[in-house]
């Protein structure tokens, strides 16, 4: 496997449009934001990455039994 920088940083790509800033991250597809500037975009973007991560814990954790152990995993 590739050397890859992981931890709670994500990747922001950010585009100029007519009017609008828009930004996405690469590594959680669907999270998108916008905003008149560069910093209403990325926090736009911040609120879609937390709703897609909670959105995605809780289908995940749907059919875990309840006897199953739950942990934490960091990459520090």
């Amino acid at each position: 496997m590739e050397n890859m920088e992981l931890g709670t940083a994500f990747t922001v790509v950010l585009e100029k449009g007519e009017t609008f800033w828009i930004s996405y991250c690469p590594e959680i597809p669907g999270a998108n934001g916008q905003g008149i500037t560069k910093e209403e975009s990325v926090e736009d973007l911040k609120q879609a990455i937390l709703f897609i991560l909670q959105d995605r814990r809780e289908e995940g954790m749907r059919g875990v039994p309840p006897d199953a152990i739950c942990e934490k995993l960091s990459f520090a």
